[in-house]
């Protein structure tokens, strides 16, 4: 298993799935996305497992750019979203081809 965890240092449902990780002796690797961020090639794999709306995230501090990428057309929204990964959200995890965004142990389960 190759798990990666994208998130903050500040987000709670991050800490909590790294500390999901760790309480199962499964490795990860943290990646903090207000220093790196995802990749294109990354987002681009995570949206094809979980879906560009799943990964939107409604609760985000950023209410104009909430309303920008929710109504503007399907074919803008990704290159938006990429652009602005403070909209995604948190954490990321991805497992090989597979991944979920936010807090999701019983999908984690399936992994292992």
């Amino acid at each position: 298993m190759n798990v990666q965890i994208f998130g903050t240092k500040k987000s709670q449902d991050t800490r909590k799935a790294e500390r999901w990780f760790k309480e199962r002796r499964i490795p990860f690797q943290s990646i903090d996305m207000n220093a790196k961020g995802l990749s294109r090639g990354e987002f681009d794999s995570v949206v094809k497992a979980v879906g560009l709306e799943d990964l939107i995230d409604q609760n985000c501090r950023d209410k104009d750019l909430l309303a920008l990428v929710t109504y503007i057309s399907e074919r803008s929204r990704a290159d938006k979203m990429f652009e602005n990964q403070e909209v995604l959200k948190l954490p990321i995890v991805r497992n090989g081809k597979a991944a979920t965004a936010g807090f999701c142990p019983e999908v984690w389960k399936t992994w292992e």
